[in-house]
């Protein structure tokens, strides 16, 4: 399992430890990821996705999963985020 967010695609970034003495040697920056559950309304289900502490701030800033994943870019979503927001977009347009 690779270390991305599944929602804003956040992954490691590389840069350098550098020393008292001005010595540097490569390192990783990882993204702090969690396993959550979030729950859709527009489908009545709970989803379990990996997701960054910045994206679940910023999931509940919007106003839940549904409005976080409709405003949000496909070219950055995972591919089970990307067909979960197809349906959540199939399912309001029924609706509506």
């Amino acid at each position: 399992m690779s270390r991305v967010c599944e929602l804003t695609g956040k992954g490691v970034m590389t840069g350098n430890n550098v020393s008292h003495a001005n010595n540097k040697t490569r390192r990783r920056f990882l993204p702090n990821l969690c396993q959550v559950t979030l729950i859709s309304d527009a489908l009545g289900q709970r989803f379990r996705l990996r997701v960054s502490a910045h994206a679940l701030r910023s999931v509940e800033h919007r106003g839940g999963l549904d409005a976080f994943l409709v405003k949000a870019d496909e070219s950055e979503l995972s591919m089970r985020a990307r067909l979960l927001r197809r349906q959540i977009v199939k399912k309001t347009a029924e609706a509506a």
